[in-house]
């Protein structure tokens, strides 16, 4: 993932768009190809790393670990650390997260309709 500089105007557009349009400001927290898969899982409830893995086998690691760190930064997801030998980490949806169950099952609706529409 690369960041985009911080003194471009692409920055600056994409910024004045977010803040003026908050569906664009939604999609760039949820969007992505994966953030939006992870919450899919999370919304049955708490999941460990090893877990999520396994619901989600062709995504690395290191994309996994950075997808959840950026979930938990904008407080859709949080992460319990237990300390115990070894340590046992999970993740669960927060109350804003839990609020995308109404948005995912409309989002799984249309995708199912335009999925059809395609194949006509």
């Amino acid at each position: 993932m690369t960041k985009i500089k911080e003194t471009s105007t692409n920055f600056e557009n994409k910024k004045l768009l977010q803040d003026e349009c908050l569906e664009v400001y939604a999609s760039g927290i949820i969007g992505g190809q994966w953030t939006l898969a992870i919450c899919c899982y999370l919304i049955k409830g708490k999941l460990r790393f090893g877990e999520l893995k396994k619901c989600m086998p062709t995504i690395t690691e290191r994309m996994l670990t950075l997808q959840l760190r950026k979930l938990e930064k904008n407080k859709i997801i949080t992460r319990t650390v237990y300390a115990e030998v070894p340590p046992r980490v999970e993740y669960e949806l927060t109350a804003i997260g839990y609020q995308l169950h109404t948005i995912i099952g409309e989002l799984e609706d249309w995708g199912r309709k335009h999925k059809e529409l395609m194949k006509q």
